[in-house]
């Protein structure tokens, strides 16, 4: 899809938009900076206590890939368009990005009275040697508290047979124990993972969940502001008796069959412990590609119809 198609109002955001953003990343760089500032902000949690949030950092680490389409998160102009037919939806409460996704959110003011949660860690590029050595190049804590957003979240892939593992272990630990400085609720995302014919492939059965649970768990000098973002695996009760801390369920990648994928939501929403969904490709990329619909179904699952 052209840029020109994506400005057709039809597809909701105008030209303007788009030129706006673009003058201001070139000639006004310090207005990103004035309008996080001034954006509209919500508390974490409210009402019915539930959250869903859309995800959208994948492209900072090299993921662009979408089902069968190597290259689907490539386009930006697609990408943004369809975050904010996202965020416009009733029930949406907001995004997880990295900075450049988070500014251009803001500058196109999309970001006001919705959560803005900041990615930091994204150096663990797909498919590259060093995955495993997932270093923080995105927010870090001072960063993000600068920024006024309203969570931090990082990814933990934990190999026993990659010495990469200990480095990651070891930021996080010291990101964890900032952010609960700073008061920053942060979102620990960990795998069991291996490397299985050159790739990264994060191990879903339940018990080495269960056990990236533990390990995450532990991290940091307080797991105060600690809370899990976890993937919907077999057996998720048992999951969800590993730990205590305030758990969102991830998306992944729909497959073949999304009406499957959003009944395990469904049943794994209703476990204790658990306060919401942090979903990205699935909800923005759907097999019929109708962004609004998707989302919906999404809002119904979390806050109810």
């Amino acid at each position: 899809m052209s840029i020109s198609e994506l400005d057709h109002p039809s597809h909701q955001l105008a030209p303007v938009d788009f030129d706006r953003l673009r003058a201001t990343r070139f000639g006004n760089p310090d207005e990103i900076g004035r309008v996080l500032s001034a954006r509209e902000r919500r508390p974490l949690v409210r009402g019915d206590g539930r959250l869903l949030i859309i995800a959208a950092d994948h492209p900072a680490r090299g993921a662009l890939g979408v089902g069968n389409d190597p290259m689907a998160m490539a386009n930006r102009y697609d990408l943004l368009r369809r975050l904010i037919v996202a965020l416009s939806r009733p029930g949406v409460d907001g995004v997880l990005g990295t900075p450049d996704i988070i500014e251009d959110l803001a500058i196109l003011g999309a970001l006001d009275g919705k959560v803005a949660v900041g990615s930091m860690n994204r150096g663990g590029l797909r498919g590259s040697v060093f995955e495993m050595d997932d270093r923080f190049t995105g927010f870090d804590i001072d960063s993000l508290v600068r920024a006024r957003l309203d969570a931090a979240k990082l990814l933990v892939r934990i190999s026993l047979e990659d010495a990469g593992t200990v480095r990651t272990l070891e930021e996080t630990a010291k990101a964890v124990t900032d952010s609960a400085h700073a008061k920053v609720p942060i979102l620990l995302e960990p795998f069991m993972s291996d490397w299985v014919n050159g790739r990264v492939v994060n191990d879903l059965s339940t018990s080495a969940v269960i056990s990236s649970v533990a390990i995450a768990s532990g991290l940091g000098g307080t797991s105060a502001y600690s809370w899990l973002k976890l993937p919907v695996v077999k057996d998720m009760e048992r999951v969800m008796e590993a730990a205590t801390l305030p758990t969102l369920l991830l998306g992944g990648d729909a497959g073949d069959d999304p009406g499957e994928t959003f009944a395990s939501w469904e049943a794994a929403l209703s476990l204790p412990g658990v306060h919401g969904l942090v979903v990205g490709r699935t909800l923005l990329y759907p097999a019929a590609d109708d962004v609004a619909t998707a989302v919906d179904t999404a809002v119904s699952l979390v806050h109810g119809s």
